[in-house]
């Protein structure tokens, strides 16, 4: 991605963070910044069940580990870029929500839809604390075909999923990346603390 990027003559940095870890997410805010000059969009797409558990079966090591990685990780992050952001001019943040906080989260995704629940919430909050100066909007995508459902998923449960959804297909990666340009670029500026569903209408709110 990062060459795709150079190659077409833009300007691309490549930092890595274990965002579970509060001072490494703050450090990459401060190190992007100090790369790029400024920071105008941030895109909190950071997510993981961990692994499926039934709440009555969840530890709660992997209860903490789902929200550090899910939700405590955002609220770092965010939290740092807000005066970059801010200073922007035109500052966007974008969260990445899932269908499995409007399920319940089948499946034992339970400790993912809450921890996404979370990150829900806090996105309307950051909608009305941070602007005018800045804008927050959330996605809540469906069935996404990545490696995300390598892991977490059969093919017999992705085809399922097909069925399910009145496009008759699961979604892409550039389908949701369209999504989140949409969201930062001028033509939303007057959109603000809204969820926006990419699911091909298996659920419609």
């Amino acid at each position: 991605m990062v060459d795709g990027i150079r190659g077409r003559g833009g300007t691309a940095h490549l930092l890595q963070a274990d965002l579970t870890d509060p001072a490494d997410a703050a450090r990459v805010v401060d190190e992007f910044v100090r790369q790029a000059g400024r920071l105008d969009i941030l895109v909190n797409n950071a997510g993981s069940p961990i692994e499926r558990a039934r709440i009555e079966e969840c530890s709660l090591e992997l209860w903490q580990q789902v929200l550090a990685t899910n939700l405590t990780s955002a609220f770092v992050v965010i939290q740092r870029a807000i005066p970059h952001l801010r200073a922007s001019g035109r500052g966007a943040i974008v969260n990445n929500l899932t269908l499995s906080i409007q399920t319940g989260g089948a499946n034992g995704a339970g400790p993912y839809a809450v921890a996404k629940g979370g990150l829900q919430v806090l996105t309307r909050t950051l909608a009305r604390e941070l602007a005018p100066e800045v804008r927050t909007n959330a996605i809540m995508p469906g069935v996404i075909e990545t490696r995300h459902h390598e892991i977490y998923s059969t093919p017999e449960r992705l085809d399922q999923y097909r069925r399910e959804t009145p496009l008759g297909r699961n979604g892409t990666a550039d389908e949701v990346a369209a999504a989140v340009l949409f969201l930062v670029s001028d033509e939303a500026r007057f959109i603000n603390g809204a969820l926006l569903d990419i699911n091909g209408g298996r659920f419609m709110r």
